[in-house]
């Protein structure tokens, strides 16, 4: 069986756990590696035990501790290359740990296979991830302007899943953030609000999934309550079930319960 933990998750960095048997990977590295590395150490693990980290995009809150990882462990970065291409050539020891993928691609770790697919996102790639060990599926999807078919499609085969709930519409049109940031937020290419999150979780729900927890909430623009209550209130609309939970911005969360 997998187990994920999101070690941090937000908009001020990402970081997500995945193992299953003897292997373990990571997801994104968006915090330094002293902090990856006690919220690790917390869990009763370490950097030196992860196999492989999997990059979902460029963006600095999902890659800002990978540089210095790099020049302590010796541990495969894999990105799509477009991705590659902006974050690796500033990067003296990510150079030698990066690994450049095709946008689609499978890997198989230990007892696990990783499959990537494509998340609309203005990044210059993003990616979410499928961990399948055969016996068990959890997914990841996060930083989504908005839903499409062949991500919630990817999504339903699996146990658990974490999915974005960035913002609350009401708190970002009426927040600080200037006009042109809202509006990138917004975008299609932006990130997804609650209401949005509500819909794929209903959709996941609706085809099987047991577990969902909503992940990269903004700090400025959303609350762990108006989230889960924003996604509660439309799967009991539909008479939908599923395990539910937010993840936190930094403390580890069990992502695959059950």
């Amino acid at each position: 069986m997998i187990t994920a933990y999101t070690l941090f998750s937000g908009s001020s960095g990402n970081c997500t756990y995945v193992t299953s048997g003897k292997t373990e990977i990571l997801i994104d590295a968006g915090k330094s590696c002293l902090a990856i590395e006690r919220a690790l150490n917390a869990l009763g693990t370490s950097l030196s035990s992860i196999s492989d980290i999997f990059v979902t995009h460029e963006h600095s809150d999902h890659t800002c501790g990978l540089e210095v990882i790099s020049k302590k462990y010796n541990i495969p970065v894999h990105f799509a290359y477009p991705s590659y291409d902006k974050a690796v050539h500033s990067g003296t020891y990510l150079k030698r740990s990066a690994v450049r993928h095709e946008v689609i691609f499978e890997k198989r770790v230990g007892n696990v296979l990783i499959k990537s697919f494509e998340v609309p996102h203005d990044s210059m790639q993003n990616l979410g991830y499928i961990i399948d060990d055969g016996e068990d599926i959890f997914g990841t999807a996060t930083d989504m302007g908005h839903i499409t078919e062949s991500l919630a499609n990817e999504l339903k085969i699996c146990r658990c899943a974490l999915i974005e709930a960035n913002h609350d519409k009401k708190m970002l049109i009426s927040g600080p953030y200037p006009q042109f940031l809202k509006e990138r937020i917004l975008s299609p290419k932006g990130h997804l609000s609650n209401e949005n999150c509500a819909r794929l979780a209903c959709f996941l729900a609706d085809n099987g999934v047991k577990c969902v927890t909503l992940g990269h909430l903004s700090k400025e623009n959303n609350l762990p309550k108006l989230a889960y209550d924003a996604v509660d209130s439309l799967l009991k609309a539909n008479g939908l079930t599923v395990d539910l939970s937010v993840a936190s911005p930094d403390e580890a969360v069990l992502l695959t319960r059950g």
